[in-house]
């Protein structure tokens, strides 16, 4: 079936139809990972944007129900140079395209990512129309320039949690490479609130793995009641949109910090950042990849990284006295880490738990865990 992607800029883009048979509008990004599909079109992080991956010949491992980092696809559409419908993978459940059918979204095949990938970097992220509905390009293209724009738009109240809950997923890690649980020394886990921004599954079983009990709470979830469930550490998780936009969540994390240990990735990093009196802005084209390169300023070493993320820290906006720049991006020097100079806060742009490296970015489970059993001391010899 034909298929058409309509770009604000009048650029209009034949190919053909897999997944659903239907119109989306949403911002037009690219990502340049090679392999990873399935949990970057279940990432929430994407909602509202339609995805193009920049490596040429996608789904032919297929999809399987174990490495979601999400209970369905988040992405508004999906667009490649060649859709494979034969799979071929051991652990593999079905075809990429019957899953995206199922969940109603839609794909496009057959155009040139490459012209469309340098399109973006030249000319920025673009809002785009996908539709295989209607194939008239003056409508398409002004439906395009009719939608939303991600500056300004508050998307995690689409894709947070509903309702609080118990993260009690069974730990998949390979045993010889699952890190010793920490406890504290009563031999209980760590017990640590997430806020749920658009969270992905495996940040939560990493979580797990080192020892953590996980109460996982909407990212309306007032601060107070967070205070309620006593925990030990706060995490805060990635997500969409522009994090400006998450006003209630920036004024819960104002009377969050200094009372328990903050952790942040992506999103949250860019929320607490805001918290903290800092600013952010949007990236021209984002960061959206497995093998970005991030140079840790506390110990020199460099870090290969997963990305996603639109929005980006103003380093010049936090004060030097109060806040550490601890990462940045090699690429084009944005901020990627952040800690506070006396309390225990710290956070990064990147994702740690997707192990790109593969195991470069871990150390950051541990030193959130360093801090609640620092704090856990503290507390017990104030008590005492």
């Amino acid at each position: 079936m034909k298929t058409k992607l309509a770009l604000e800029n009048g650029s209009v883009f034949p190919g053909e139809s897999f997944g659903a048979s239907s119109e989306v509008t949403g911002e037009v990004v690219f990502n340049t990972s090679m392999t990873g599909y399935q949990e970057i079109l279940s990432d929430p992080s994407y909602a509202g944007q339609i995805v193009t991956m920049t490596y040429p010949l996608i789904g032919n491992y297929g999809i399987n129900l174990e490495d979601l980092e999400s209970v369905k696809p988040q992405v508004a559409g999906f667009v490649v140079k060649e859709y494979f419908d034969y799979y071929s993978n051991f652990r593999a459940t079905g075809s990429l395209g019957d899953w995206l059918e199922e969940h109603g979204i839609p794909g496009i095949q057959g155009i040139d990512t490459r012209m469309l990938t340098k399109m973006i970097r030249e000319g920025g992220a673009l809002r785009g129309v996908l539709s295989a509905v209607d194939l008239d390009d003056d409508r398409l293209v002004a439906k395009a320039r009719r939608s939303p724009q991600m500056k300004g738009l508050d998307l995690t109240r689409q894709v947070t949690t509903a309702e609080p809950y118990r993260w009690d997923d069974i730990d998949r890690t390979p045993f010889a490479l699952r890190p010793q649980a920490r406890k504290d020394r009563n031999g209980r886990k760590w017990n640590v609130v997430a806020y749920d921004y658009g969270v992905k599954h495996n940040i939560l079983r990493r979580l797990t793995s080192y020892g953590c009990s996980l109460n996982v709470v909407p990212s309306s979830w007032p601060a107070e009641k967070v205070l309620e469930l006593d925990p030990d550490g706060i995490f805060l998780s990635n997500g969409p949109g522009d994090p400006a936009a998450v006003r209630y969540a920036i004024e819960n994390l104002k009377k969050l910090i200094g009372r328990k240990p903050i952790f942040g990735i992506c999103l949250g990093h860019q929320l607490l950042a805001l918290a903290l009196g800092g600013k952010t802005y949007k990236l021209k084209f984002g960061h959206r990849g497995a093998n970005h390169p991030v140079k840790n300023l506390l110990t020199q070493e460099i870090e290969i990284t997963s990305q996603n993320h639109g929005f980006a820290v103003d380093p010049e906006s936090l004060d030097p006295s109060a806040i550490e720049m601890t990462h940045v991006n090699l690429n084009d020097n944005t901020n990627e880490g952040l800690r506070h100079r006396e309390l225990p806060v710290f956070s990064v742009q990147y994702h740690p738990e997707a192990s790109p490296g593969p195991h470069d970015s871990d150390y950051l489970f541990v030193r959130f865990l360093e801090m609640m059993e620092h704090q856990a001391v503290s507390v017990g010899s104030n008590a005492r």
